[in-house]
């Protein structure tokens, strides 16, 4: 994690998505590499975030499915 990184566990979904939004374009109006190497090293931080969130949700779901594996019942 980088040092100047907020903690993001505070930030809703929408917010890390606006944020990714944010850094997008700025990365493209970046004409100095070292600023863009420094915008996409965040970005890739909050996707991470993102797609740990949505394997958590996904996990969750999963330890549902034996339920419906009750209610499906294929022979």
């Amino acid at each position: 994690m980088h040092p100047l990184a907020e903690d993001y566990s505070k930030l809703k979904d929408s917010e890390i998505e606006q944020r990714i939004q944010e850094l997008s374009k700025k990365y493209l109006q970046a004409h100095n590499p070292w600023v863009q190497q420094q915008i996409a090293m965040f970005l890739d931080l909050y996707r991470e975030e993102l797609r740990a969130r949505q394997a958590r949700i996904w996990q969750q779901h999963q330890t549902k499915s034996p339920e419906l594996d009750k209610l499906i019942n294929v022979k």
